[in-house]
């Protein structure tokens, strides 16, 4: 039984770490770089569709970022889908692919980024916190309900408490990591 909620509260807890990863991807630093055009949607034929899906995006020098559309009408549409995302992004076309160039962080805008990255990162121990609540609501009514000991639910408490600790100290680890990568220059 409680091996059953050690592997609950750990997916959920390896769940949103994996999701504090693709977040903190999505973060642009100085450098051209695939995933921060993940959440961009294109309107294409009126249907919001990942911009990975309408063309083929390729990196030919680290600060550019080219996104060769596999149907030329859908141009425009891609550059008002980088112009509208808040990615600071200018891109610009030239009737065949869209170029998407990435500028160098200014040291005002740095500092944004960063702050960004911990909202991303205290977002995720936020939820691996409630994993952990949920868990342990869970064992003490293991419990209650008679169907395990005082002692095991003690040793479950425990379980999932490092639990906890391992998953945050992940969080922080990838919060550093891409602080880090935001804060050099």
């Amino acid at each position: 039984m409680l091996n059953e909620l050690y592997a609950q509260t750990e997916k959920k807890m390896k769940d949103q770490v994996e999701h504090v990863r693709h977040s903190l991807a999505t973060i642009r630093t100085g450098r051209a770089s695939l995933s921060i055009l993940d959440g961009v949607n294109v309107d294409y034929y009126g249907t919001p569709t990942p911009l990975n899906q309408v063309a083929t995006l390729s990196i030919p020098d680290p600060t550019i970022i080219l996104a060769q559309p596999w149907d030329p009408s859908a141009l425009a549409a891609i550059e008002k889908a980088i112009l509208k995302s808040d990615l600071g992004l200018n891109p610009s076309s030239d009737g065949k692919v869209v170029r998407i160039p990435i500028p160098p962080l200014t040291e005002e805008r740095r500092k944004e980024l960063a702050k960004k990255v911990h909202h991303v990162a205290e977002d995720g121990r936020t939820h691996i916190r409630l994993a952990r609540r949920d868990g342990n609501e869970a064992a003490k009514k293991l419990e209650k309900d008679k169907k395990i000991s005082q002692d095991d639910s003690k040793r479950g408490l425990d379980h999932i408490q490092k639990l906890t600790d391992q998953y945050i100290k992940a969080i922080d680890d990838l919060s550093k990591k891409k602080e880090k990568e935001i804060l050099e220059i």
